[in-house]
């Protein structure tokens, strides 16, 4: 007499099978879309699991029964209803419950891997403070910011970048148009062809970008904004090329290597130890005459954008700013100054002596006294060429 034959421990009870059909049958009632291929899925994913393990029942379902992330919640529902026999708001029949182990149905918890409605609005709130916190901060001046503040002011500004306008050089490249013709490309093609009129090619002037230098006072009028346009300056020079960066008090230092720095914290302790007036007196004629004597016939900001950040305040012979005005004007391509006390008022009018000794040699009057102010430089610049 043959042996009986073991039952295969792979293929689930009879009596399991129809009930995992049935769940199937109430999670297309509740309108997800399955087929009786997932069914079949899900009934060969839970041959190899525990049957009596509610958290084996709930993600063999999960992973072979829901494709849309919509759906989940509808799943969860239905699983509660069906297998926890949780009672909901509409009045149907108790569904036959499967009898799991009881330790196991006392830690089940069915993950909420969706927020809920609170959750959302919720979310949507911190979100929207956060847009309204950093809006604030982008109209409060520099000096009117707490530590904390100025802190977020400098992270939202290391996210600004300058373009230094473009402007066109002597020499020449290939291009589709030009206003020269290009006779050596235009020869060697049409010996190609013997001799055998060939194509006009053209060359075109080329276009670089100017030189970008930043002239920063750090003396003690103005402490409220030296420190924050000396972070404008460390972002400006780590995003543009060719950006030069200069401070001044009673004399003028090039800090421009202390700025290359991949730390900004860094940068600026190494920068403050190499300004030796940081928050001393200001002598702005002085310290332009030796950028213009000592860097400007090196050629630094020859054809460039100089941009100079000081509130005009000046203890200096006004003689010798307004030479030093005029030479720079002449070297340079564009002189933008950005005086904090000019704020938002677009009737401002100079009042210290230094600004009315250089504003007629000044191209563009800004404030730089906030974050939006130096945002909105940022988009003026490319346009400056």
């Amino acid at each position: 007499m043959p042996a009986p034959v073991a039952a295969d421990p792979a293929v689930p009870d009879t009596s399991f099978v129809r009930l995992l059909v049935d769940f199937s049958h109430e999670l297309r009632a509740a309108g997800l879309t399955l087929g009786s291929g997932d069914v079949l899925t899900y009934t060969a994913a839970m041959a190899s699991l525990d049957p009596t393990d509610l958290l084996d029942l709930y993600w063999a379902g999960r992973s072979t029964l829901v494709t849309r992330r919509e759906q989940i919640p509808v799943y969860d529902r239905v699983f509660r209803r069906f297998f926890l026999d949780e009672h909901v708001a509409d009045d149907e029949p108790p569904r036959p419950a499967f009898h799991a182990r009881a330790e196991t149905m006392s830690v089940l918890q069915v993950p909420a891997t969706e927020p809920g409605e609170d959750e959302r609005e919720e979310q949507q709130a911190v979100l929207g403070l956060m847009a309204a916190d950093a809006e604030v901060l982008r109209t409060k001046a520099f000096a009117a910011c707490s530590p904390e503040e100025l802190a977020a002011v400098r992270r939202i500004m290391t996210r600004i970048r300058l373009t230094p306008p473009r402007r066109r050089t002597r020499r020449t490249s290939p291009g589709r148009r030009g206003s020269r013709p290009d006779l050596r490309r235009t020869v060697r093609e049409t010996l190609r062809t013997h001799g055998e009129p060939a194509e006009l090619f053209w060359r075109r002037r080329r276009r670089k970008l100017r030189p970008l230098v930043l002239v920063l006072d750090v003396s003690g009028s103005m402490a409220d904004y030296s420190r924050n346009l000396l972070q404008f300056a460390y972002s400006t020079s780590r995003a543009a090329p060719k950006v030069e960066v200069f401070c001044f008090g009673t004399r003028l230092t090039r800090i421009t290597k202390a700025l290359q720095r991949r730390r900004p914290d860094d940068a600026m302790q190494h920068a403050a130890e190499t300004v030796v007036d940081w928050e001393g007196g200001t002598r702005i004629g002085d310290s332009l005459e030796t950028f213009v004597r000592a860097w400007g016939r090196r050629g630094t900001g020859r054809g460039g954008i100089v941009v100079i950040c000081s509130d005009g305040l000046d203890r200096g012979d006004p003689a010798v700013l307004a030479a030093a005005m005029e030479r720079l004007a002449r070297l340079c391509h564009r002189v933008v100054w950005l005086n904090p006390h000019k704020g938002d008022a677009e009737d401002f009018r100079p009042t210290t002596l230094g600004m009315m000794v250089a504003a007629p040699h000044v191209d563009l009057l800004l404030s730089g006294h906030d974050l939006r102010s130096l945002e909105d430089f940022a988009a003026l610049l490319p346009t400056l060429g």
